[in-house]
């Protein structure tokens, strides 16, 4: 079955899940702070000495979005060339010193944000920082490491059109958006990529890595002074600006039919409505309603009409999923070719009825319950998920105070509040999409 965040990921944030940011319980002992660099440079600090590890992690906003025409997956390739030789090292004399630091580096870029991070000792942190400096500072894209990554992302184009996955992922997302460039393959293609030269990945990297679109945070054994002075360090010989081009929000395009024919033993159903953004008021009344209607708590009303009831599917979940330009509430769900009219027949029969009706009471102090102390307590026990979790809140502009809010904001949530937004958001006609066999006439 195909995964429905792998053929939606176009909708999501690739550091955090949307729902964790309405979801995520808070460790008592977690103390978020603010700080400001000699620089100005702002970030949020989580000092914690259990272990003794350093992580930070930082986004630049922009994203693969900024990719040129042409040139699209110029971003991706961007992110697989910061180990790949930085100032006076070569990729191998690079990734040695790496290593002989003890340090974890990694960068990725999704629609909106290229996101970079390092783990390190922190007795060794004077060194793994004056490389992390090199990488984002000064990164080399020498011809023979660009020529190998491309290569690497190539083949992966080359292996996922062999996918029907592929098809129907270029089909979503042209129908959702249209000429937008949330519509433009993240990685580039097969015509776009070998056009790419080490040029245009220099002129990429300056027009997104700058100190106006920054976020940082810095989780582990290290305290704010230090934390401070880090900012500098690694941020501070940056533009002042970013050169991004305006990217437009826009709402995806809902009430179509689309159907991917493939001879797969299953079909896939995707679904998409209207989703809400995490400033919005009604927004805790929305995740409470998903978590109702296909969340993460096998009580949902889809898992027991859909799976436990009739036996139609192994999963069926829906997810809020959120991008910085445009928001989607989606279902997704697999079954057997033969059941597959019936399966989406009993999806959308559950859909109506909340949108209609609403939750129960048991219901809604079930979901807050299950929301309140869910497993994803989990992503607050290491510093990478903290970290990742606190970037996220700022790619978001919610205040550092959220998460110590996040319960109280939930428990004030009424049925009346879940009934009104289940109208707004489910009583509309969605964008649906099958992948599999023609459907019997």
């Amino acid at each position: 079955m195909m995964s429905i965040l792998s053929a939606l990921r176009r909708l999501a944030i690739v550091a955090i899940p949307a729902l964790l940011l309405a979801t995520l319980p808070v460790r008592a002992e977690v103390q978020f702070q603010q700080i400001t660099s000699p620089q100005g440079i702002k970030a949020w600090l989580v000092e914690d000495y259990a272990v003794p590890i350093v992580t930070i992690r930082f986004a630049f906003e922009g994203g693969t979005t900024q990719d040129p025409a042409g040139k699209e997956g110029v971003t991706n390739l961007l992110t697989y060339l910061f180990d790949e030789g930085a100032g006076d090292f070569d990729s191998d004399a690079f990734q040695i010193a790496l290593d002989a630091a003890g340090a974890e580096m990694s960068f990725a870029a999704d629609l909106d944000a290229v996101y970079g991070s390092m783990r390190m000792l922190a007795d060794n942190k004077d060194e793994a920082l004056d490389l992390l400096k090199l990488a984002i500072e000064a990164p080399r894209f020498d011809q023979n490491p660009v020529d190998r990554m491309r290569a690497q992302v190539l083949s992966a184009i080359a292996m996922s059109a062999q996918n029907p996955a592929t098809a129907a992922e270029k089909l979503w997302t042209e129908t959702l958006f249209g000429d937008h460039p949330y519509a433009r393959p993240v990685d580039g293609t097969a015509e776009t990529l070998p056009g790419i030269t080490p040029a245009d990945l220099r002129a990429q990297h300056k027009a997104l890595f700058a100190r106006d679109n920054l976020h940082v945070a810095i989780v582990g054994a290290i305290d704010a002074e230090a934390a401070a002075a880090t900012l500098d360090l690694l941020f501070g010989a940056l533009p002042a600006e970013a050169s991004l081009v305006p990217v437009a929000d826009i709402a995806p395009v809902l009430g179509q039919d689309l159907q991917v024919e493939y001879p797969l033993p299953q079909t896939s159903i995707y679904m998409a409505y209207p989703g809400i953004t995490h400033t919005d008021p009604q927004y805790f009344a929305a995740a409470l309603m998903n978590e109702i209607l296909g969340g993460g708590s096998v009580l949902s009303r889809l898992t027991d009409e859909v799976r436990e009831k009739r036996g139609l599917t192994y999963g069926v979940s829906s997810s809020l999923l959120n991008q910085q330009h445009a928001n989607a509430l989606v279902v997704g769900t697999a079954t057997r070719a033969d059941r597959a009219a019936e399966t989406l027949e009993v999806i959308k029969s559950v859909i109506a009825r909340l949108a209609a009706e609403g939750p129960t009471e048991a219901e809604l102090a079930s979901a807050k319950k299950y929301t309140i102390g869910s497993a994803a307590l989990q992503e607050m026990s290491s510093s990478q998920a903290i970290a990742g979790t606190l970037i996220g809140l700022q790619l978001w502009d919610l205040d550092i105070d959220y998460l110590p809010r996040r319960e109280e904001l939930i428990n004030a949530v009424t049925v009346e509040d879940v009934k009104a937004v289940a109208a707004r958001l489910l009583g509309v006609k969605p964008t649906i999409m099958l992948l599999g066999p023609k459907a019997a006439p």
